[in-house]
This record gives structure tokens, sequence and C-alpha cells, in this order.
């Protein structure tokens, strides 16, 4: 039997991009199945003789008649092993996105292309909701794209859930795919340290410095404390994925100083989690 990963999301998301990185990473991937299909592919891949150990299907969207999370519940009740990677995006990126391409938006026949991604959005919020990923790429180029690609589905993993770290700068708008994100703009400004202006969070001296303020200790034990409590029973609740992003003015010294102490704390606890700094180069 198949492992099975279907990827859907809004139009102009990524999808045919996530797509081609599946395949660079030995999945094998059929592109914009019609949901009506779904069904049958899904019964190739629970057959006792296939050949393929991951597959994968992204989904075309072109109606509102809600086949598409029908197709998913009838996958759920036929396959232990399905996963639904939902690709978001902001409206504004999707407006981008289409203009530098002047593709047809498959919702806007009768509408202009902001109705048409809007109304797009609506039609699949329940989708979206069942989704066992949810990944926000209005904030991520291909390269960025395909990172996340290969953390979260380069090689067959039994742990029930993956990890993800992210850091960021307010002032460049919070990540909007987090399970949980916390603001560090209570710890002392690193950039009002002339020495460690032009320097990271990487960089042993502002994690000192971050370190060593007198609120980090404890917030970062409590911090602990609260994954210890949670982290289990998002496991345990079927969640495949857990995000956490933590935010500073810029992104790049408190927020990447203390996304890198969680990170080691997660490694102690046996998790390999995946860590993006977003806004460090900015």
């Amino acid at each position: 039997m198949s492992k099975v990963l279907v990827v859907t999301g809004l139009s102009g998301a990524g999808r045919s991009e996530f797509a081609k990185n599946l395949e660079d990473l030995g999945w094998f991937v059929i592109d914009r199945v019609p949901a009506e299909l779904i069904s049958k592919l899904a019964d190739l891949a629970g057959a006792p003789e296939t050949p393929w150990e991951r597959m994968a299907f992204t989904l075309r969207f072109d109606s509102y008649e809600g086949e598409t999370l029908q197709a998913l519940e009838d996958l759920r009740s036929k396959q232990e092993q399905l996963q639904v990677v939902f690709l978001d995006c902001s409206t504004e990126v999707l407006l981008q996105r289409y203009e530098n391409t002047r593709r047809p938006h498959p919702f806007g026949s009768e509408r202009g292309l902001e109705d048409a991604i809007i109304a797009e959005r609506d039609a699949l919020e329940p989708v979206r909701t069942e989704a066992n990923f949810v990944i926000d790429t209005s904030d991520l180029n291909v390269h960025e794209l395909r990172k996340k690609v290969e953390g979260l589905f380069g090689e067959i993993n039994d742990r029930p859930m993956r990890v993800s770290i992210t850091s960021f700068g307010f002032k460049h708008g919070a990540p909007r795919d987090a399970s949980m994100v916390f603001d560090c703009r209570f710890l002392p400004n690193p950039h009002w340290e002339e020495s460690l202006r032009p320097l990271t969070g990487l960089d042993n001296e502002v994690r000192d410095y971050v370190k060593k303020q007198p609120t980090t200790e404890p917030f970062l034990k409590q911090l602990q404390e609260m994954l210890d409590l949670l982290l289990p029973i998002y496991a345990a609740g079927g969640h495949s994925f857990f995000s956490l992003a933590f935010g500073c003015t810029g992104g790049k010294h408190r927020s990447v100083a203390v996304a890198e102490m969680v990170r080691e704390y997660l490694v102690g606890l046996g998790f390999d989690p995946l860590i993006t700094h977003r806004d460090i180069t900015q």
C-alpha cells in the first residue's frame, strides 16, 4: 500500500511547483487530477501490487459543487496513510502573480480577478479546514518552497507529527500558517547595541546577549513546559504538522536567537524541526 498525499489549495499558490519538488524527492506524482477521478487513483495506490511507495495527486478546481471535499472524505475512508496539503496565499500576492503571468483564473469567467480569488477562497475553506498541512506561500520564493517540501516530505518518517519553527519580523508581516505565534519584542533589542547591529541571532554574541536577559530564562522555561504538554496532545489528536513562529521587529536578532534555542530544546526531545529564518536577510 502506498503512502498517499493530496496537494490542493488556491489557484496560483504553487501546486505545480510543489508537485515538481515532490517528484524530485522520489514521489510518484499525478498533476491536475479531476476530483471525480481521485477515488479510482486511490484504489490503485491501495492495491497490494502497487509499485509506488509514495504517491501524490494535485487536484484541479473549477467548480463550486463540493466534489473536492466529498472526494477527500471518500479517500480518508479508504486510505489510512492519506495526508492533505492545502497551499494558501494572500489575495494581494495572488493578484500580483496573476497579473505577471496574465493567465485566466478558473473562477473568473464572469467576475474580476480579485472577486474570483475571493470566491475560490470561500469555496475551498471547508477543504482547508480538513487539511493536515496548511502552507502559506505568500512569502516563499521557489527555493524556500523547495526547502519546506524537503523538510516535510523528503523522507519517510514514522513520527506522527513534524514540527517547524519560523523566525520573522513583524514589520514584514506575521506568517499566516503558524500554529502558534510568539512576540519576542519584550526582550531588549540588540539592534541598539552598535557592536551587535550588523550581526544576527545566529551569531554567538547576539545569542549570548539575548540569553542573559533576566526575562529570557523564565520565558523559555514556561514555553518548554507548554510544549511538553501540548505536543503529545496534538500528536495524539492526529495532527501531522505543528508550526511555531517567533517574531521581533525586523526578524534578525531576538526572534532568530529564541527560535534557535527552541530548536535545540526540541531536538533534545527527539524531534527534527525544520527551521526557517524568514527575514534574516531583509
